[in-house]
């Protein structure tokens, strides 16, 4: 019975132990098959959204469509109208992925604004990222046009509907990003002595601690970055207006003050020039993407600022105070940056021409017309200045002075004389036969024509002079033709 009790055991023990194993085998496999989900599932989790979007705000002329042109990669633009959409592709070499990132932008007419509600509603809102684009080509309304659409920009959002907690937490994540930010390479060595932040937080900093001094005043939930354009412009500024650096200095630190407001990062940009484009492109994607980006803040030169969110505070925007020699650092914007004036000379004002009463304009028409068939008003002389020669035909009853006649250039005396010999006639003239040509020919042969200072003339020598003048003038197509039906006298 022992030795039966034993084997059962040992076989028990046996079946017990292979039933184990194969469980653990089993249960090895699951996990296999789990970890390779869990992979999968965070690879999933790693790829880029495509969900994201760009809004870009700015006035008209300021540059917007050709810089999201730019940031595409197209050479050519076409600038839309209303609310325009467009898409930048984005790789990350990394991880081997691509997306799309969505951007809209807004015409610059104020009348627009309604648009604003398609390109960012309340599921669009913690995705969105809000580029706020004014010009360099008129830098006395840059610090205006940026507060305009900050200010249309924080209505919109106010009348969006979002829950209490959404919107709270964007406002956090804001704070964080900002309060996060180190300067590029120290994160690589935390315990570095240049590790600089623009918090000048210890290492234990948490999240509730106040922000700098007027940072974040204004706390839309929004990721936004100012971009001034065409910043190539400012050598035209200091040629023609008379820019100092103090100017540039001076608007400068408006500007930041403002991005210290929102919580923005700022890029001077010129895609004429292709200046800080390529980094403007490389900062949207490490603010929506979370991409690398690895170039430290820019303030040396004028035309190529560029300041991450979180970078700045009032301390660094003091230093551009020292140059300020002329003018105060709290001076009205546009009280320093002014307007040139617009030469009046050139703008013509339309004057307003009032329209007369019908009835009194019919009646000076009237007058006028009336005026016109008075027998005593004197008929319109021609223009003496005329450079045409005008040749009067006397009357039937007046002869023409062959004297006077002859003073004129090319010969019209000659003409005169012929004229003359048609309208003589002798006074026993048949009276019926005028009219006929036979007529006008024997008046001719038969009258006799006599000059105040010589004798007898012989027709038959005046008649072949006056048709060699008229053959002549015809030729010569100095001297239209005499109308023989024309009259000096009424």
């Amino acid at each position: 019975m022992m030795a039966a009790t034993v084997v059962e055991m040992m076989s028990q023990t046996q079946s017990n132990g292979f039933q184990s194993k194969k469980k653990e085998e089993a249960d090895n496999k699951d996990n296999l098959w789990s970890s390779i989900l869990a992979e999968v599932q965070n690879s999933g989790n790693n790829k880029l959204p495509s969900y994201k979007n760009v809004l870009v705000l700015g006035d008209n002329e300021s540059g917007k469509t050709t810089l999201i042109a730019k940031l595409q990669g197209v050479e050519d633009p076409k600038k839309g109208s209303g609310l325009e959409f467009a898409y930048i592709d984005v790789r990350d070499d990394y991880r081997d992925d691509q997306t799309r990132l969505s951007v809209w932008v807004l015409d610059g007419d104020p009348g627009h604004t309604n648009l604003l509600r398609f390109a960012l509603s309340a599921e669009r809102f913690p995705h969105t990222l809000v580029m706020l684009v004014a010009a360099m080509t008129s830098p006395w309304a840059i610090l205006e046009q940026l507060q305009s659409w900050a200010a249309i920009l924080g209505d919109h959002v106010d009348k969006l509907s979002l829950d209490n907690d959404t919107r709270q937490h964007c406002r956090q994540l804001n704070i964080k990003k900002w309060q996060e930010y180190t300067e590029p390479g120290d994160e690589l060595d935390p315990g570095s002595p240049l590790r600089r932040t623009s918090r000048n937080l210890d290492e234990e900093a948490v999240d509730g601690l106040p922000l700098p001094d007027g940072v974040l005043t204004t706390n839309l939930g929004l990721d936004v970055v100012v971009v001034i354009t065409k910043t190539d412009y400012m050598t035209t500024l200091e040629k023609e207006h008379d820019y100092k650096d103090e100017h540039f200095d001076f608007m400068q630190q408006w500007v930041r003050r403002f991005c210290l407001q929102y919580g923005a990062g700022l890029f001077y940009t010129s895609a004429k020039e292709d200046k800080n484009c390529d980094l403007l492109y490389k900062y949207l994607t490490h603010r929506i993407y979370s991409l690398p980006f690895r170039t430290p803040a820019l303030v040396v030169e004028k035309d190529a600022v560029l300041i991450p969110a979180g970078w700045d505070n009032m301390k660094k925007i003091s230093i551009l105070h020292e140059n300020l020699q002329t003018m105060k650092p709290d001076s009205y914007y546009r009280d320093i940056i002014t307007q040139p004036q617009v030469n009046r000379k050139t703008v013509a004002r339309e004057v307003e021409v009032q329209a007369e009463e019908e009835q009194t304009f019919l009646a000076k028409q009237q007058a006028a017309l009336t005026g016109f068939k008075d027998p005593t008003r004197s008929p319109t002389t021609r223009n003496q200045a005329s450079s045409e020669t005008i040749i009067q035909v006397a009357s039937p009853n007046k002869k023409l002075d062959p004297k006077s006649a002859g003073n004129t250039p090319g010969g019209e005396g000659v003409l005169a004389n012929f004229f003359n010999s048609l309208l003589s006639k002798k006074s026993g003239a048949s009276p019926g036969s005028p009219g006929t040509p036979g007529a006008v020919v024997s008046s001719t042969v038969k009258t006799e024509i006599t000059s105040p200072d010589a004798g007898p003339v012989d027709k038959a020598a005046m008649r072949n002079d006056a048709a060699a003048e008229l053959d002549r003038l015809t030729r010569m197509k100095k001297i239209p033709p005499p109308d023989l039906n024309s009259s000096s006298e009424c």
